[in-house]
């Protein structure tokens, strides 16, 4: 175990030669952040997965493919991510593995069986998700990155739709009045 965390460290602060006009101590504060973001949204894949492959009831069929809609979206991010990782001379921290240690998402409840049920966990999910996002579009702007920044802002325009489809499922009548 610890040979497996010593090579997780020493590649996470291995960097190659770039000639982005970045100061090295910036690309490594904007890389640890990306990397982070990487772990969650492969999490967050692997889980849309889960729901993808494990759902069932009403409406089984709309919420199967839904869920693997979502699914192929974020394996969209997780390339855009661990490439700017990559373009900043950083090393992408992407293995299943990797991700699993370092996700900032809960574990995702296994005993979900019915539609309403991954729904609501994947609803839970993308919120938190979306709150990273937002904290990171934050910090790298402040980091002055508007690069990164702005590859942030694309996924969180589209995790907030998603987690508005999301939340239209959950919807009742009730709620309403």
């Amino acid at each position: 175990m610890i040979a497996t965390a010593t090579r997780k460290t020493d590649a996470a602060h291995r960097f190659y030669p770039t000639r982005i006009d970045m100061p090295a101590n910036l690309r490594a504060q904007v890389v640890a952040v990306l990397n982070q973001t990487l772990a969650a949204t492969l999490d967050l894949k692997t889980q849309a997965k889960q729901a993808h492959w494990n759902v069932k009831g009403m409406n089984f069929l709309q919420l199967h493919e839904l869920f693997d809609e979502i699914a192929g979206e974020l394996e969209g991010y997780v390339d855009m991510v661990a490439e700017r990782v990559t373009a900043l001379g950083g090393t992408a921290l992407g293995t299943a593995r990797i991700a699993a240690a370092e996700s900032l998402l809960p574990e995702y409840p296994l005993d979900a069986v019915d539609g309403p049920e991954h729904v609501a966990a994947l609803a839970e999910r993308f919120a938190h998700y979306g709150q990273h996002v937002r904290e990171a579009i934050a910090t790298t702007d402040n980091l002055g990155d508007a690069d990164t920044a702005d590859l942030y802002t694309e996924i969180s325009r589209t995790i907030d739709m998603r987690l508005w489809f999301l939340e239209a499922h959950l919807v009742k009548k009730a709620d309403l009045d």
